[in-house]
Parts: C-alpha cells; structure tokens; sequence
C-alpha cells in the first residue's frame, strides 16, 4: 500500500501549488486542496499513511506574483475537514503531522529520536508547523493523547534523486545507527528512497538498504533469552497469566504484570552456561499503554553484578546495544513506572561484530588513520601498493604519510576470520606546510579549509564577485608536479563549482606559467575528487582559477586543492 505524502506548499522542487497557484491564501486554495486530497484517496488502491507536512505559507510565485504570503497555519486548512475526507474514504490510514492526529513528526529530519521517547502528547497544544517541535522528539510524561513519532529520514542528503550525490548515500554504519536511534528508540522508521529519471530506485540506494536488511538479520538471528529460566520480585497477584515467564514465550500478547502498587520490580533471567550477549529488546504491553519512566540492565559476570546500561522509557519498543558481556545472569531492573508494569516481551542477541572495510583518512599533518565503526575488528595495511593479508602489519594508532603513498588495508573478524574486501587511498605529499598567499576576495585567513584534507569543509570567495577569482597556495618547497586535484564543495545545496579552469605555476610568486587549460566534465552531477595531469614542471606555487562556475556570478567554492608529483 502506497503512503501518499501531501505536501500543499513548495519545497525542494515538487511544491508546486505553492509556487503557481494564484489562490494560495484564499479559501478557493482550500478547496482545490481538499479535492487533491479527494481525489488521492479514491483512485490509488488502499493507502496507509497520510502526510501532512508543515505548510505555512511564505515566499513565492502566485500566479507569476513574486510575493510572500502568510496563512494561519492552526485554521487556514480546514485540517477538521481534511480528516473527515481521510476518516471516509481511507478509514484504515493514519494520518501524520506535527499534531498527528494519529503520528507524530519526531522534530527532525536526520533519523533520530530522543531516548526518552514518550508515545504520548498533549495534542491539542500542536498544530502543523508548531513552534515548540523539539518536544516532538521526547513527547510528553503527562501527554493526553496517544500519539507515536515517527521518524522520517533520506538515505541520501536530500529527498529527491539528483546523480550528484549518488556519493552521499548513506553508509551501513550510519544506516544502522538510524534503525537503532529510532525503532530502537520506540518510534517508526520511515526510509526515503528517492526514484531517479527512469522511474527506478538508483542502484548504490539499493545496494545499501539491502545490506541494512541482512545486517538486521545478522543483528537479530538468534533469541537467546528464549527458553531461559526468568524470575520476577512480583508477580501480579500470582496469576500464571502475568508472570514473568510471559516475556520470553514469543507470544507478544502475554505479558509480565506487577500488582497494583507495585511500579519498581526486577526481572532476571538465568543462562545454562555463560552467554554472550550484546542487544536487549524491551517492550511493553502496549494495549494498557506506555509506563516505564527509569529501568536498568545488569549482567552477572564471574559471581559479580555489573551495571550494562540506565535508560528512561521503553514503550512500544526498546533495543539497547552495548559492548559484548559474558553473562551467567541479565537483569532488568525497573526503577519507576507511571503505574504497575506490563512487559510483553525481553529478547536478547549476541550480534556479531560490524564487518566494514577501513575507511582511509589522512590529515593535513600527514597522520593517516584507518577507522572502523566495530572496534572488535582487526586492521591490517600495506604501504607498498601490495594486497594486504592477516600477516600485513596491523594497524594500532595513526601514523605519518608525507610522501607519495598507496595504503591498502583491510578488516578481519577476529572470530570467524572473515575479511573485507581491499579499501584503498592514493595520497600525495602532505600539507603540513603549505600556505595560502593570495585570494581574489574573500577571507583568506579562513581559506586553510581547503587544504586541511577535510572533505567536508569549503571555502568560498566574496558573493556577488563579478570577476574570475583565484587561489595562489605556496607548497613550501619546490617540487616536480605532473598535475593537481580538486575537489568540490560536498554541501546539500551546493554553489561556486568550478566547471572551467586555468592552472598556473611558479617558482617564485612572480613569473607564473600556465600548464593546463580545461573543463571538469559533468562535475555538477558528479561532485567527485577531479585529477588533471599536465608536463612536469618544477614549482612552489600554484595558482587556480575558476574561468567559470556554477550560479550566476563568479562566486567560487572549493572542498580541496591538491597536486600530483613525479
């Protein structure tokens, strides 16, 4: 079933009716709105979701008036109509917004909710574009009515397709830290995959969700508290039909329940042998609501308890993950609760370790690290340009590349001794001593951001320049070059790009000599590292300019400089 996202004001580029609809702000807008939102719901199959987004009126072209306008965002709707035409003809659906009425946004776009995770809100203070949205991502102790968050995320850096970030989809360490920040933190995950111009889900988009997926399933392959012996300090009443051995019968319809005066207890579960274990899943019996405010999770190691971790709610679901303990005992201690407990379900998972290739990062001193997001994994590295091997020498602290250098290294899993494939890094001589002299505008004492080897930081000349802008960088000593790098701004809404360039040398900031005129093909769309190569020549300084660039005046950015030597 398809969720239909209703978006009655532009954003990005596919809010069109706020761009061209000379009626926005006047009730016949409204109508043509409920009638989209009509016709939506009856010629598209079943829907289970629908989006409301923020709408709040603001700047634009209404009916080719270049204008703002502004709309009371609590009335100018008529949300009260707009539920009653979802409520008819899409009765199963839900309906989202700031306010719900059914889910809640979470109060942010980057793939997170709060640890403490209330399920509930006082709704009737929140409307669509309300204010006060960080509370969104934590809800309300005493809320008054039953409202989830959900937490809506890109998998790439915007919300529709465009080739140019096709390098920017996110990584399944990042992925991963999204599922357990939000279902993990009791709330559901809504993963933006964006169609690209044949209709499809690109294929690197692809590649990462399904390695999410069988991740997930490595994360969750094997219940170990199922068939546990599991013991309780109370027992509602001590009925069979709320005892402790509820929680792990996989029946989430069963539940653990204290009696009536009872809101802080300790459930333990007890090991045949000592176990691994590195995931706990809570949750609670959510017909009866949400409870829990303050639990702890202790593991019994060699005869000694030993806290694992402290958090606040649980609610529908709660997966916490923690360094890798060998248990005879776990324990989950609930310390306060806004009534008597009712858990439905406690699992527990050894996960194994995260196999990730080493990702390469050199500085502007010259120290290389090889990071990996599983600190069990072992990092082997050559520097030779040779594959490297469990016999490779192995990584333990960052140390200095100054000079041209292939590094290749590779992640072993020290229990299974799986490896990953090769990452690989090709660096230069280093920038620990290069300067910066000369900028057309701009401050130039701010531009070392682009030779930090940082990708992730620009530097950008004066707006509104009307001229062609260039940057003179002294390397500190003469070398053979045989080419240079650059590489542009990586910012979600990028500007300045260079697309043609001129690239001069010198040996004394005097007498320069142009080496290399061209054009970065395609760069806009594919915003990679770009490498030219030129004659050798003998320089100090080097000189680039942007002869044009993306915008609509000579306003140029730059992610990196770099050069290639013999």
């Amino acid at each position: 079933m398809p969720t239909h996202h209703l978006l009655p004001r532009y954003q990005h580029e596919t809010r069109i009716d706020r761009i061209f609809h000379e009626a926005y702000g006047q009730s016949e807008y409204v109508d043509d709105f409920h009638e989209q939102l009509r016709e939506l719901l009856t010629n598209y199959g079943e829907v289970f979701e629908v989006w409301f987004d923020g709408a709040n009126g603001g700047s634009g072209y209404y009916g080719g008036a270049n204008e703002t306008r502004k709309i009371d965002n609590k009335t100018y709707y008529e949300w009260d109509k707009a539920e009653a035409i979802v409520r008819k003809l899409q009765p199963n659906a839900v309906i989202f917004s700031d306010g719900g009425p059914d889910i809640r946004w979470v109060g942010n776009e980057e793939g997170w909710a709060n640890e403490t995770n209330w399920s509930i809100m006082r709704r009737n203070e929140i409307h669509p574009g309300w204010p006060r949205y960080v509370e969104l991502r934590s809800g309300h102790e005493d809320g008054t009515h039953w409202l989830p968050a959900e937490v809506d995320v890109s998998i790439r850096p915007g919300w529709y397709y465009h080739a140019s970030e096709d390098h920017q989809v996110k990584t399944l360490p990042h992925l991963l830290d999204i599922y357990y920040r939000s279902v993990g933190r009791n709330a559901a995950l809504l993963l933006n995959l964006p169609v690209d111009s044949r209709g499809l889900v690109h294929e690197t988009d692809v590649q990462q969700v399904m390695a999410l997926r069988k991740q997930l399933d490595k994360d969750f392959e094997t219940d170990l508290a199922i068939g546990q012996k599991v013991f309780a300090t109370d027992e509602r009443r001590n009925d069979v039909n709320y005892k402790a051995g509820n929680v792990n019968d996989g029946d989430n319809n069963t539940y653990w329940a204290t009696n009536d005066t009872v809101s802080s207890a300790t459930i333990t579960f007890e090991f045949d042998k000592p176990t691994e274990v590195n995931r706990i899943l809570l949750q609670e019996f959510i017909p009866l609501g949400q409870r829990v405010k303050n639990f702890i999770v202790s593991a019994e190691i060699n005869a000694q308890w030993q806290e694992i971790d402290g958090q606040t709610t649980i609610g529908y679901k709660r997966i916490l993950r923690f360094n890798t303990v060998e248990a005879t005992k776990i324990r989950v201690t609930i310390l306060a609760a806004k009534g008597p407990i009712a858990i439905s379900n406690i699992e527990m998972y050894r996960a194994p370790n995260l196999l990730i290739a080493p990702k390469i990062q050199r500085n502007r001193e010259g120290m290389v690290s090889l990071a990996v997001p599983d600190k069990n994994l072992a990092v082997h590295y050559t520097l030779d340009g040779s594959e490297p091997s469990s016999a490779s020498t192995k990584y333990e602290k960052p140390f200095t590349v100054n000079t041209p250098t292939t590094i290749k290294a590779i992640s072993i899993d020290p229990l299974n001794k799986e490896q990953t494939e090769v990452s690989q890094a090709d660096f230069d001589i280093s920038k620990k001593d290069w300067e910066i002299v000369h900028t057309t505008t701009g401050n130039m004492f701010e531009a070392n951001t682009l030779i930090d080897d940082d990708p992730t930081t620009f530097w950008t000349t004066d707006k509104g320049v009307t001229t062609i802008q260039e940057v003179v960088i002294d390397l500190g000593e003469t070398y053979a070059l045989k080419g240079f790098t650059y590489l542009p701004i990586q910012e979600r809404y990028p500007f300045g790009i260079i697309t043609n360039f001129e690239f001069y040398v010198s040996l004394d900031d005097i007498n320069w000599e142009r080496v290399v005129r061209g054009e970065f093909a395609n760069i806009v769309n594919s915003r990679l590292a770009q490498k030219v190569g030129f004659n050798t020549t003998n320089a100090r300084y080097i000189k680039l300019r942007g002869i044009k660039v993306t915008g609509e005046d000579y306003r140029t950015s730059f992610a990196e400089i770099g050069v290639i030597t013999e």
